[in-house]
């Protein structure tokens, strides 16, 4: 058998030794500084163990990239997220592959053979299931991964970068309170969402801790858009008692909610108090300006960046769930109940 013949060291077989990722692999052998001093020692321990030889190949490496995911991308607040990832990965001197799936159609499918193709350093999932086939497989390529807003519990050791929803939908809610209102409408968004279902959980505690009873007739479910916004809110203000206030649980259906108040002649706030949830950077010009939870989506991104590209680098990150603070912004959306 001539040298020829023998069976090639992929740098693949030696990623799955090393317990590392591919492209961190590929950084050892090209040469790369950003890959931890411990993991370089391993990784080049097991190519002069193996005599991996680089192939030779008229093509140019690979790029190095971050893919950025999300099941949607026609929302304002995934521009902020790309922001914060777009950020980070603009430091780092490397690109950024930003994708729409959804994952029960080809296109994850398609987008996954892509992503072989390219070679990534690290994936950020935006509103994903982590138990999903689709982290399955990523789990199995060996591909740093790390989820923005996990759309259920993540597992055990898929870090996670989100925000304080209950302490957000807990704030909206008891501002509302203080002002006097106690029919307090809450339109949701949608039910297999983390995010959705803490931040109902903050209403309702908010209610509990006033004495007030939660009211079925009182939530309404949304989907996070305009249009929802808009039908729930109609919905609320049609009731034979109306609310005296609306909590929407995204900035979008709270302007919804605006235009469901507007054509029922109606004023925000005067006959209905509004309050959003996001801060997205329209809510301050909006007619009255929007009272909201800010919730941090460039610095989700910037933190789930560098979480992942810490991985890549095969470095130890020191906590697997990473969430940030929400705060309220009160503008002129809300007023107190009237007598």
């Amino acid at each position: 058998m001539t040298v020829e013949d023998e069976p090639r060291v992929t740098i693949t077989s030696i990623a799955r030794e090393a317990g590392v990722s591919v492209p961190t692999v590929s950084r050892v052998v090209n040469g790369r500084s950003d890959v931890s001093p411990a993991t370089r020692e391993r990784v080049e321990e097991l190519l002069r163990r193996y005599g991996y030889r680089r192939r030779a190949s008229p093509r140019r490496e690979a790029a190095s990239l971050i893919d950025l995911v999300f099941n949607d991308l026609d929302s304002p607040w995934a521009v902020e997220i790309i922001r914060g990832v777009e950020d980070v990965a603009h430091g780092a001197l490397i690109g950024t592959v930003v994708s729409a799936i959804h994952q029960r159609s080809a296109s994850a499918r398609q987008w996954m053979r892509n992503l072989q193709a390219r070679a990534t350093d690290g994936v950020i999932l935006v509103a994903s299931d982590v138990q999903s086939p689709l982290h399955a497989e990523l789990r199995r390529l060996n591909i740093p991964t790390v989820v923005i807003d996990p759309a259920g519990v993540p597992a055990h050791d898929v870090p996670t970068v989100g925000a304080a929803n209950w302490t957000g939908g807990l704030a909206a809610t008891e501002h509302l309170i203080s002002l006097g209102h106690r029919r307090i409408g809450f339109i949701a968004g949608p039910r297999q969402l983390l995010c959705s279902r803490t931040r109902l959980d903050g209403y309702r505690a908010g209610l509990e801790a006033a004495g007030i009873a939660v009211e079925d007739e009182l939530i309404q479910q949304g989907d996070f858009y305009h249009e929802s916004g808009f039908a729930c809110a109609g919905r609320l203000l049609e009731l034979e008692q109306p609310p005296s206030a609306i909590f929407a649980s995204s900035d979008q259906m709270a302007f919804g909610a605006y235009e469901a108040v507007r054509q029922r002649g109606l004023r925000v706030p005067d006959d209905v108090s509004v309050v959003g949830f996001d801060d997205l950077p329209e809510a301050r010009w909006a007619s009255p300006p929007l009272t909201t939870v800010r919730q941090p989506l460039s610095e989700m991104g910037t933190l789930a960046a560098r979480t992942v590209l810490r991985l890549a680098r095969g470095e130890t990150i020191e906590s697997l769930r990473i969430e940030l603070a929400t705060q309220l912004v009160v503008r002129d959306s809300c007023a107190p109940m009237p007598d």
